[in-house]
């Protein structure tokens, strides 16, 4: 369930594992306000590590972005699920294997740093395939050669799976879209493969990037409920979801357990703010700021006034304890399985949330 701090989160978090795309930068550019909040936490002593599912370019071409936008960094602060998944890869095969790479320079480049060898086809004798995002340059006939190298039985991988992937210009296909075709091209086979996976929400990177910084109380900063927030869950870290990505508001309230943050807030400005206490029950109703939320059988009522994120805040807490069955503030979290009767919003199955809950979220604005 949500927590609270009465100390602003970069005081009371010494190290923060950024995503990027959509929490950073979207389509290269800086997310609003991103870089004066980077700046301040950076100069108040929080250390900045960055922690990437996008396999399509280098640390040092990340560090030299970042850096560029006004928020330095080396390429020692960043972490990709390229380098993750070339780990894995390297773990199993011998130097100097041919891995069929399709995916963009990022996946090449930390492919050989593990000593193996990127090929482009199925014919040029590979021991393994690989995935990872390669932007407009992923072709078709890349990944007709990543589905023909899989279904000839080689070991498959893929640095992540986000389906999505923020841009400038709005929310485009990202590798989970590519690997998906490949899944779909090898359905056919008796025993229809699926790739190993690296990225986010596996633990691997953030507990990497933990062991580089010698974080002592890290926060994991994400846009996607499905990978930086999974992704905390996983490695028990502590967690602040913006919304300047991929998650909007209307999905809050149908969260999973697992894809519950820590926190909530509007953008990075919330790592220099305190998060306030939701307080309440099941059956009186939670309250944040000036909302009360109190869940029916169409969804979560909101009254009150005030800050919207603080709506919001009150508004999941009773969504949550709807779906779960918890009746206190401060309950254990219940098990995957509710034990109250499942709705479609608890379950996330619907286009979107129930009445009650989608006209409490137009209320507050989202």
């Amino acid at each position: 369930m949500l927590q609270s701090s009465d100390r602003p989160l970069h005081e009371a978090y010494d190290t923060a594992l950024l995503d990027l795309d959509g929490v950073v930068y979207a389509g290269g550019a800086p997310v609003p306000y991103a870089v004066p909040a980077l700046e301040r936490v950076r100069a108040d002593g929080m250390r900045l590590a960055y922690v990437t599912n996008n396999a399509a370019r280098t640390p040092q071409d990340v560090a030299a972005h970042l850096t560029q936008l006004g928020v330095p960094a080396t390429p020692e602060d960043v972490v990709t699920s390229a380098q993750a998944v070339a780990r894995l890869i390297a773990d199993r095969l011998a130097a100097g294997a041919r891995v069929l790479c399709a995916g963009g320079a990022g996946l090449r480049v930390a492919l050989v740093e593990r000593g193996l060898v990127p090929v482009d086809s199925a014919e040029d004798a590979p021991e393994a395939v690989v995935q990872g995002y390669g932007g407009a340059e992923l072709s078709w006939g890349v990944l007709t050669e990543a589905a023909l190298a899989v279904g000839r039985g080689l070991p498959w991988f893929a640095s992540n799976t986000d389906l999505t992937v923020p841009s400038g210009r709005g929310i485009a296909p990202g590798n989970g879209a590519a690997v998906e075709v490949v899944r779909g091209a090898t359905r056919w086979m008796r025993e229809p493969p699926e790739p190993v996976v690296a990225g986010k929400p596996q633990p691997s990177m953030h507990r990497e990037t933990v062991l580089r910084t010698d974080a002592r109380r890290p926060l994991v900063v994400g846009d996607r409920l499905d990978t930086d927030i999974e992704g905390a869950h996983a490695g028990g870290v502590d967690s602040l979801l913006v919304l300047t990505g991929v998650t909007g508001a209307a999905q809050l309230p149908g969260a999973r357990p697992r894809h519950r943050p820590s926190y909530l807030a509007a953008d990075l400005r919330g790592l220099l703010a305190p998060q306030p206490v939701v307080t309440g029950s099941a059956g009186r109703g939670f309250d944040c700021g000036g909302w009360t939320a109190v869940a029916g059988r169409d969804g979560v009522r909101l009254r009150g006034d005030g800050e919207p994120l603080d709506g919001l805040r009150a508004l999941c807490r009773a969504a949550w304890a709807a779906a779960d069955g918890a009746g206190v503030t401060g309950a254990p979290e219940a098990p995957e399985t509710p034990v109250a009767p499942q709705t479609p919003e608890a379950t996330g199955e619907t286009d979107g949330p129930r009445p009650d809950t989608a006209m409490s979220l137009a209320r507050l604005g989202y």
